[in-house]
């Protein structure tokens, strides 16, 4: 099967999410999505992947980011496959309003990328994290994101990297 080139933007290491005008900071939560959830988040509804399809694959999960009290608006979500010694990301998608100069809030991505470096640990992979980066973001995850370029456009995030991601966005768990 095809590996997706992600192509995500980390705009800002928040501590949860922050509204773009007010600068205001909202807890968010993350879950498995279920299949309710696929109706909102449709190639009809501007979201760029075929979610649905990437639902079916048995071997993913994917998790979606909404702000606490407000579990029906979905701001961004994440395909994750837990393998032997890492955990993988398929894809990483903000919310179609989270996106480009009028976004509604920033630190989504982020947000994110830290919660799959949680799942690694919790699921016994010392928090590496692997993704297949789109060549042009290299050096963005790798200034962000402390990620290691380990291929032609294989991106790792080791440990150390993973508790700096981890400690910014789950502080208060």
């Amino acid at each position: 099967m095809e590996q997706n080139e992600l192509d995500f933007l980390i705009d800002k290491l928040t501590r949860s999410i922050e509204n773009v005008v007010t600068g205001d900071s909202f807890l968010t939560e993350i879950s498995l999505i279920d299949k309710s959830d696929l109706k909102s988040v449709s190639l009809k509804n501007n979201w760029q992947f075929n979610w649905r399809s990437e639902f079916s694959l048995k071997e993913r999960e994917i998790y979606k980011l909404t702000i606490v009290n407000n579990p029906q608006v979905i701001q961004g979500l994440i395909s994750l496959e837990v393998k032997e010694d890492h955990v993988f990301m398929h894809l990483l998608e903000n919310a179609p309003f989270n996106k480009g100069a009028s976004k509604m809030y920033a630190g989504v991505a982020g947000n994110l990328v830290a919660f799959a470096c949680k799942v690694s640990f919790q699921r016994g992979n010392e928090g590496n994290v692997a993704f297949i980066s789109k060549t042009q973001l290299i050096d963005h995850y790798i200034k962000t994101l402390d990620a290691n370029l380990v291929g032609s456009r294989l991106m790792v995030i080791d440990t150390k990297a993973a508790i700096k991601l981890i400690n910014r966005y789950f502080h208060n768990e």
